[in-house]
C-alpha cells in the first residue's frame, strides 16, 4: 500500500522472524507497522515485552560451518541478519556452539528496531488478516481468534506439536566440590559446568524422573517434536537412554572423575555468568517435582532455580498445501507466512524464513520478479522443503545436510563454499 510515496507493510509478531523481516524492510526505507500483543497479553511462555526474545534454550546451535545450522547462520549473516548482529554482542562461552545472554540479545534487537523512525509499533492483539501487504510471523504460539481466522482462510486446521524449555539455576548455588568446568573433548575452553553421576546415583535419578508428576496435558495433545523431547520422555524409553543422549559422559571426565557414568551439563545463560541452564532438560514436570528430582543431580542439591522448565504448544500450517512459491497464502496472496508458523523448527531457521519472506514481499512491491534461491544453500533447501514436502506427512524441519541431496561428508567443504557463493550472488541480485 502506498500513500504519498510511503510504502507501508504490516508485520504481525515481534519474535525472531518478525524482527528479521522488520529489520530488512526498515533498512529499505519502508514504513513498517509491527504488531506485538505483549506485554498486554500473557502467552505463558515469554517473560518480557522485548522483540526477539528466546523462549526455550539460549543456544543458536553450532557455530561451525560443517554443521548445517552453522552454515545457515553464516548465510543469513551475509544477508545482514539482525539475529547475527545481536548474537555477536551478546554471546557467552559455549564451546563450539553459539549461545547468548538471552536478555542482552533481545534488548539489542529491540533497540535496533526502535531506532528506526519509520517503525510504528502497535501493542495490541491482531484478530484478523489484513488486506494490505502483511507478513504473518506470530510463531508457534499463534492461537485464539487469529488462529481461527487463519484456519478458516486456508480451509484446514493447523498442525501442532508440544515443545518445552529447560530450567535455569543460579551459579552461586551450585556445589563445585562435585561439579566442575570442562568442555567435551577439550574444545579449547571450559565453557560448561559438569555434574557427574555414579551408576547408582544415575539409576536412582532415572527412576525418580520417570515416576515424577507431570503437568496436565490432554491425551490428544501429546505429540512431541523428536528433536526437543522432554527429558522424562527420553528417560521412559529405557534406563540407558539418557546416558547415550543428553547425559552422555564421553569426553567429560577429569582427574576426580576420570570415567563418570553419566554427566549433566549446564550452559551459561547470561553474559555475567551468574545463571546457567540445564542442557537437554526440557521438561513437563510440575514445578515442585522439578525442584525435587533435579536437586538429585550431583552438585545441584541446593540449587536455586530462577526459572523452571515449561511445556508449550507449537502450532504450524501445512505449508506445501497452502503456500505459494513466494511464501504467500494461496487463499490470501497479500499475506506472507514467516518463521516457525510455516513449518521450520529452530531459532535460526525461524529468523532465516522471516528474512526470506521480507525479501519476497519487497521484490513484489518493487515490481520485480521473485529471485530463485539455490537449493544448494541451506536456506534455499529449507525453503524448498516447506513448499514441496508431502502435505499428508508434513513435519517441522531443522536445518540439516539431508536437505541437500548431493552433499556428502567427503565433499562438505565444496558444499560450504558453493552455498556461500550462491548466497552472496542471491543477495547481490536482491540489492540491485
Amino acid at each position: 500500500m502506498e500513500n504519498a510515496n510511503r510504502k507501508i507493510v504490516n508485520i504481525i509478531g515481534g519474535g525472531l522472524a518478525g524482527s528479521e523481516a522488520a529489520y530488512f524492510l526498515l533498512k529499505k526505507g519502508y514504513e513498517v507497522h509491527l504488531y506485538e500483543r505483549r506485554p498486554h497479553y500473557d502467552d505463558h511462555a515469554h517473560t518480557t515485552a522485548l522483540f526477539g526474545e528466546l523462549v526455550c534454550s539460549n543456544s543458536l546451535k553450532s557455530s561451525k560451518l560443517d554443521n548445517a545450522c552453522g552454515l545457515l547462520k553464516e548465510e543469513i549473516k551475509n544477508m545482514g541478519s539482525i539475529m547475527m548482529e545481536a548474537a555477536e554482542v551478546s554471546s557467552v562461552p559455549a564451546g563450539a556452539a553459539l549461545s547468548v545472554d538471552r536478555d542482552l540479545f533481545a534488548e539489542n534487537i529491540t533497540a535496533k528496531l526502535r531506532s528506526f523512525p519509520n517503525l510504528v509499533i502497535h501493542e495490541e492483539e491482531v484478530v484478523e488478516l489484513f488486506d494490505t501487504p502483511t507478513i504473518l510471523a506470530t510463531g508457534p504460539l499463534t492461537d485464539g481468534k487469529l488462529m481461527e481466522v487463519l484456519s478458516k482462510t486456508i480451509g484446514e486446521k493447523s498442525l501442532s506439536f508440544f515443545d518445552a524449555s529447560a530450567p535455569i539455576v543460579r551459579k552461586d548455588s551450585i556445589d563445585f566440590s562435585k561439579a566442575y568446568f570442562k568442555s567435551r573433548f577439550e574444545q579449547g575452553d571450559a565453557a560448561y559446568i559438569n555434574c557427574p553421576f555414579t551408576r547408582p546415583e544415575y539409576e536412582l535419578f532415572v527412576r525418580e524422573l520417570v515416576g515424577a508428576e507431570k503437568a496436565m496435558l490432554h491425551s490428544f495433545d501429546t505429540k512431541y517434536f523428536e528433536a526437543c523431547l522432554p527429558v522424562e520422555v527420553i528417560a521412559s524409553r529405557g534406563i540407558e537412554t539418557l546416558r547415550h543422549g543428553p547425559l552422555k559422559p564421553f569426553g567429560l571426565g577429569n582427574e576426580d572423575h576420570p570415567k563418570p557414568y553419566a554427566v549433566v551439563q549446564l550452559r551459561q545463560d547470561t553474559k555475567l555468568g551468574d545463571y546457567f541452564n540445564l542442557v537437554g532438560f526440557q521438561t513437563n514436570l510440575t514445578y515442585p517435582e522439578q525442584k525435587r528430582v533435579f536437586s538429585m543431580i550431583p552438585g545441584l542439591e541446593n540449587a536455586v532455580f530462577v526459572r523452571y522448565g515449561l511445556m508449550h504448544r507449537n502450532s504450524y500450517i501445512n505449508s506445501p498445501l497452502v503456500l505459494n512459491e513466494d511464501l504467500t497464502l494461496k487463499a490470501k496472496p497479500n499475506v506472507y507466512v514467516a518463521g516457525q508458523l510455516n513449518g521450520v523448527e529452530g531459532y535460526v531457521e525461524s529468523a532465516a524464513m522471516g528474512l526470506l519472506a521480507a525479501i519476497n514481499l519487497y521484490l513484489k512491491m518493487e515490481g520485480r520478479k521473485q529471485i530463485e534461491l539455490s537449493k544448494n544453500t541451506i536456506l534455499g533447501a529449507l525453503n524448498d522443503y516447506i513448499l514441496h514436502a508431502t502435505g499428508s506427512h508434513f513435519q517441522p524441519m531443522n536445518a540439516n545436510w539431508a536437505l541437500i541431496p548431493n552433499s556428502k561428508k567427503d565433499n562438505r567443504e565444496e558444499t560450504i563454499q558453493a552455498s556461500l557463493g550462491a548466497i552472496k550472488e542471491y543477495w547481490a541480485k536482491v540489492n540491485e
